[in-house]
């Protein structure tokens, strides 16, 4: 009989002590916070590199890692960026985008890396990668590049070589030829996998392509105007491409 009254009696004096009772409830709050904290935050690398292994088949969110016995120098360089892409150049624009599946040492990594060769009035319409800030850097030429924030506000500059311009993720973003010669540029992202939605590809017909660019280059030299961004006049783009 005296384990009942003992707990009856200590129930009771917690309720005549208020601050005991908060305490204890905070601590159980700190506790609940900390596992939810530990549960979704990013976990980091249990080991110094883990290539890509293109043998398995399993789909994951990610990669597997290949076993450090087969790792080699090469899981770590890449020459998929080096030279013209070959590729079909209707629209004199190539972009080639490499991840973690062709770079092995990407995996992991949360990187990934592309190259864009901009032919004369070429154009990269309107997109955003919804898992990926990119870092887009001109190697060669005069590009006008730009983004629209959650304002509906335009934010854009005339790069030239050796020029940086950062796209936030998830906001829409374009670049084009503004110069009179070819134009390189590579941009990295900070996702294994970024992802591409493209306006113009999702809501039109390759046929009603041509006037969703018109209108788009209409309403960014009237913004340009506003702005006093002065708009190259070279600047025709009778060619453009989605990603």
């Amino acid at each position: 009989m005296s384990h009942p009254k003992f707990s009856i009696q200590h129930t009771h004096n917690t309720m005549k002590n208020p601050s005991s009772a908060s305490s204890l409830i905070f601590l159980l709050l700190f506790v609940l916070f900390a596992c939810l904290g530990i549960s979704v935050a990013d976990s980091n690398n249990v080991f110094d590199t883990c290539p890509t292994a293109t043998d398995r088949i399993e789909f994951i969110n990610g990669y597997h890692c290949k076993s450090p016995t087969l790792v080699t120098t090469s899981d770590f360089n890449s020459a998929k960026l080096t030279g013209p892409i070959n590729s079909d150049d209707q629209f004199n624009l190539l972009v080639k985008i490499v991840t973690a599946a062709d770079f092995p040492g990407l995996n992991t990594l949360g990187l990934s890396i592309s190259r864009t060769d901009l032919g004369t009035d070429a154009i990269i319409s309107p997109h955003s990668h919804p898992r990926a800030t990119e870092m887009f850097f001109l190697n060669q030429g005069i590009v006008l590049a730009g983004f629209i924030d959650t304002r509906n506000q335009l934010f854009q500059t005339i790069l030239k070589a050796g020029d940086v311009i950062v796209f936030p993720k998830g906001l829409l973003h374009f670049c084009l030829n503004s110069g009179y010669e070819p134009a390189i540029s590579f941009s990295v992202y900070n996702s294994q996998n970024p992802g591409v939605v493209n306006i113009n590809g999702a809501m039109f017909d390759p046929a009603d392509s041509s006037h969703f660019i018109d209108k788009f280059l209409k309403r960014l030299k009237a913004l340009s105007s506003q702005s006093n961004f002065k708009f190259n006049p070279n600047v025709t783009l009778p060619r453009y491409t989605s990603l």
